[in-house]
């Protein structure tokens, strides 16, 4: 088990939490405690996610890899509903699917080696 912080997911979460503040900052003050907060928090707690993810083994990771994946997608949407309503600039919106998706990809793979699908009968 390798240190998470050293971890490929979690160097893309780091950059994710700090788009997530540029996003909070330079967003309208209307709208910095609502969805901004909102972004923010959701991206510290899938840091969170992935350093408990790490820490532990089978079934409990598992757990905290969907946890994380469902984090993933509601940041997604949250983001999403900024770019549609000219919150955030183009710019901020590509850095931050570019971000989760490799977030989202990461997260799958890990929780499919955790969960290896059992081999078909013969």
């Amino acid at each position: 088990m390798s240190l998470h912080h050293d971890l490929p997911i979690y160097k893309k979460g780091r950059e994710l939490l700090r788009l997530a503040y540029l996003v909070q900052l330079r967003m309208p003050r209307a709208f910095k405690r609502t969805l901004g907060e909102k972004i923010t928090v959701h991206c510290t707690e899938m840091l969170d996610l992935m350093a408990m993810a790490n820490a532990t083994q089978g079934a409990e990771r598992a757990g905290y890899i969907r946890q994380l994946l469902a984090r993933q997608r509601t940041s997604t949407v949250l983001l999403r509903v900024c770019f549609d309503m000219e919150l955030i600039s183009h710019k901020l919106w590509a850095d931050s699917v570019q971000l989760l998706g490799s977030i989202g990809k990461q997260g799958g793979g890990w929780l499919k080696s955790v969960n290896p699908q059992p081999a078909p009968a013969a």
